[in-house]
């Protein structure tokens, strides 16, 4: 089914909305606390209970509006859910943390077997909207993979020794505007491989 297009503001606003109303909800109630049948709720765990609604809601208005929803978009609400059940239900925030670098890792393991397979697993994702070489491709998703890579044990590292609002204010906005510059960093490599518009590269190569 083709994607509708809609203004871009509004997909941008409901693609990037629940992390800024995390980050803004965490803000807070950081130093809130809330009794819930005698068991006692952090501003994290509260921000948690919150976020995770907004991002459903999100990404149900997002398919009703252009008829087409990613599989990246449903594995990450999946994830959001079970792991922002598991921080609420065992009011234990490492779960919530965590989701973040299993998030990533599947992304760069994802990558990676398609990388064994002689595949580009990004082209399967963005082939339709950049016309590129199949060799291009292949570069690309291997600086992908690295980055994610990169991004996860980042995470890891982050969490597991920063505060909750360092790791927060990281994961709202460092690794996202990581990954941005990350993707325009390809920009040379893009215009190097391009293919006219609906010429396409059937080659296996793998230039590594």
């Amino acid at each position: 089914m083709a994607e509708k297009q809609i203004n871009p503001w509004l997909k941008n606003g409901l693609e990037l909305g629940p992390p800024l109303l995390f980050f803004i909800a965490y803000l807070r109630l950081q130093d809130k606390t809330v009794t819930v049948a005698g068991t006692d709720y952090d501003g994290f765990i509260l921000a948690t209970a919150i976020f995770v609604p907004i991002l459903l809601a999100s990404t149900a208005i997002l398919w009703k509006l252009t008829g087409v929803i990613s599989r990246i978009q449903v594995f990450t609400a999946i994830l959001v859910v079970f792991f922002g059940a598991l921080t609420i239900w065992f009011n234990d925030d490492r779960f919530f943390k965590m989701k973040t670098t299993i998030v990533y890792a599947f992304f760069a393991g994802a990558l990676g077997i398609g990388l064994l397979r002689g595949q580009s697993y990004l082209k399967f994702l963005m082939g339709d909207r950049l016309p590129m070489a199949d060799e291009g491709w292949m570069i690309m998703t291997k600086r992908l993979a690295l980055a994610f890579v990169a991004m996860g044990v980042t995470n890891e590292i982050v969490w597991r020794t920063q505060s909750d609002q360092f790791w927060v204010t990281f994961e709202t906005f460092a690794l996202p505007a990581f990954l941005f510059v990350v993707f325009m960093s390809q920009a040379p490599l893009i215009e190097r491989f391009s293919l006219p518009d609906g010429e396409d590269d059937q080659s296996p190569g793998d230039p590594s």
